[in-house]
């Protein structure tokens, strides 16, 4: 499903292009990632909750979703902005696409728009705190610019993020613990030093 689609900046600036994910109005910070692969990993990624992503690289979802190439539960990206998308995937690990995956999670992807413009504006001007993009225009009760709202700035970002439960490891010898992440993602948990280990989390239904 697409229509026209918008990503409106706290300048004023607005960009336009079509819609392939969910319908809607999504708020958050603008940021660019400059990765030629592994979309996926960057919209599981907890460090990118609040923000609406945009991709530098200019062809993206031709390889699709998968189940394994995920850094966490879930994708906390709050939109998803490319140059092209693609929408059939071509590799044989593909079980959906791009698109079906963004509508499943009700998150907002934009496509078409000039990336290279967005990402010099972000380049020279910084993060874009806040804006708004909005898929399937027109949204009932929406302005065409992110000024004028306020970010929240008691908004808990890492109770959002957290795992739902504490996960332990068990292991014959006694760990040092190096370090306690709110937002860890799967990599870091793989990657870590021999002997050593995270902090076990605590689920959201303790308390520090």
């Amino acid at each position: 499903m697409t229509g026209k689609a918008l990503l409106a900046l706290a300048d004023g600036t607005v960009f336009t292009g079509t819609s392939f994910g969910a319908e809607g109005e999504a708020m958050g910070e603008v940021v660019f990632n400059t990765s030629l692969t592994g979309y996926q990993e960057i919209l599981t990624d907890p460090s990118y909750k609040g923000q609406i992503v945009t991709m530098t690289y200019p062809e993206i979802g031709n390889v699709g979703v998968n189940p394994e190439d995920v850094e966490s539960r879930q994708p906390f990206v709050e939109g998803f902005i490319v140059k092209e998308y693609w929408e059939r995937p071509s590799n044989w690990r593909a079980q959906k696409s791009l698109a079906q995956y963004l509508r499943e999670h009700q998150i907002v992807g934009i496509q078409g728009l000039d990336t290279r413009a967005l990402v010099r504006c972000l380049r020279d001007q910084g993060a874009q705190r806040p804006a708004t993009a909005r898929g399937r225009l027109p949204v009932p009760g929406c302005s065409a610019s992110g000024a004028g709202h306020s970010p929240n700035p008691k908004r808990p970002v890492g109770l959002a993020v957290r795992p739902i439960r504490t996960r332990y490891r068990r292991r014959s010898a006694p760990v040092r613990p190096v370090a306690a992440s709110c937002a860890h993602k799967r990599a870091m948990r793989s990657a870590r030093v021999p002997g050593y280990a995270l902090w076990p989390l605590l689920s959201r239904s303790r308390r520090s």
